[in-house]
């Protein structure tokens, strides 16, 4: 099909073409993200999600992460975010719930740490302030490693209970009704 047009309607429809509105900006931004999570095989459900990350220097920017904590995990080795962390890291900071899966080795414990510590701000004095159950006391080892080795030099207390009795020596034995 020919579409027959003057040249003044054929200037207009170009012009009209050429100025970008918001909810074609808007689908571009949203193709661009979807691109980047093919890329990364980043499978996600849900609404409303926030954008993935690709830098960690994107934490400290767009989520006012501590620069302590950044300077912890460049200092651990970790220079570009894994796929798990480029997506889970935005969604748990946004204070969404997450299921999520990916293999061993993947970054799953720096994933939820990070947001973990930025959720809680800064070290209090009002007993414990979070708790990470673990299934098998060497995830509860490789989570508190990895969380002492994150929250060095914020004042945050990071402690692995494993033993309710080892707790009350340690805690103090009315720290059941305390906590």
């Amino acid at each position: 099909a020919i579409k027959w047009m003057s040249s003044l309607e054929a200037k207009l429809e170009d012009a009209k073409d050429k100025k970008p509105t918001a909810e074609k900006l808007e689908r571009l931004r949203r193709e661009k993200i979807n691109r980047f999570r093919n890329q990364h095989r980043i499978n996600i459900q849900g609404t409303d999600l926030p954008d993935p990350i690709a830098t960690f220097e994107q934490l400290q920017k767009e989520y006012q992460v501590h620069p302590k904590i950044m300077e912890n995990i460049q200092a651990a080795g970790f220079h570009v975010p894994t796929a798990i962390q480029m997506q889970a890291i935005p969604v748990m900071l946004h204070g969404r719930e997450l299921l999520a899966s990916a293999p061993t080795g993947s970054g799953k414990t720096l994933a939820f740490c990070i947001p973990l510590l930025t959720h809680l701000k800064q070290p209090r004095n009002k007993g414990f302030r979070a708790l990470i159950i673990s299934p098998t006391r060497e995830l509860a080892s490789q989570t508190h490693r990895e969380l002492v080795k994150l929250a060095e030099g914020t004042g945050f207390r990071i402690h692995m209970i494993h033993k309710a009795a080892e707790a009350a020596k340690k805690f103090g034995p009315k720290s059941s009704q305390k906590f």
